[in-house]
């Protein structure tokens, strides 16, 4: 199913919010992974960024469409064909992990611990909480209110978005939660 979506798609996606609006918080040259990297679209946007990217996914067509576009931009990202569920990364090694679109709640604390200390996690999936049809239709795929925080307790908060239903539904940051939490 992967393998057709990322082929089938005419571009590499979007480059998450979470991380287009929170990148200079990293610091200059630091360890990143692209957790699920799917076609690229963050991998590259870090890499231009001048950070050390690492992405990784279960598809092989999406990261043979990864490592081209890389080259196209002249950007270095070391990829991987990985089914990070199986094989998770491991402890202490990255300053900033980003997981864009990707849900599997049993990985958080292997997420959290993969990070140095004063690293940072960028998190930015759908809510629940929806006001238009766009993202998965399965609740298993979405995160219930405050979920993303009771997932990485062990993170210290820096930006968390999470709007809900709340207001002028029309507005605002809608369908999706986004965290920047930091190991201290």
């Amino acid at each position: 199913m992967w393998n057709r979506r990322h082929a089938e798609a005419e571009t590499l996606g979007r480059v998450a919010a979470v991380l287009e609006q929170n990148i200079h918080l990293a610091a200059p040259e630091c360890r990143a992974l692209d957790l699920a990297c799917g076609r690229g679209a963050n991998a590259i946007y870090m890499a231009a960024a001048e950070l050390a990217v690492t992405a990784w996914d279960l598809s092989p067509v999406a990261i043979s469409r990864l490592d081209k576009a890389a080259v196209e931009e002249g950007v270095a990202v070391q990829t991987a064909v990985r089914d990070v569920v199986a094989s998770p990364p491991q402890p202490g090694t990255f300053d900033l992990v980003l997981v864009s679109f990707f849900l599997e709640r049993e990985l958080a604390p292997a997420i959290a611990a993969a990070l140095k200390p004063g690293g940072l996690l960028f998190y930015q999936t759908y809510s629940r909480a929806a006001v238009t049809d766009e993202g998965p239709s399965s609740a298993q795929f979405r995160l219930d209110d405050n979920e993303l925080l009771e997932l990485f307790p062990m993170l210290k908060v820096r930006v968390y978005r999470e709007e809900r239903l709340l207001g002028d539904t029309h507005r605002g940051w809608r369908d999706m939660v986004m965290l920047v939490a930091e190991k201290t």
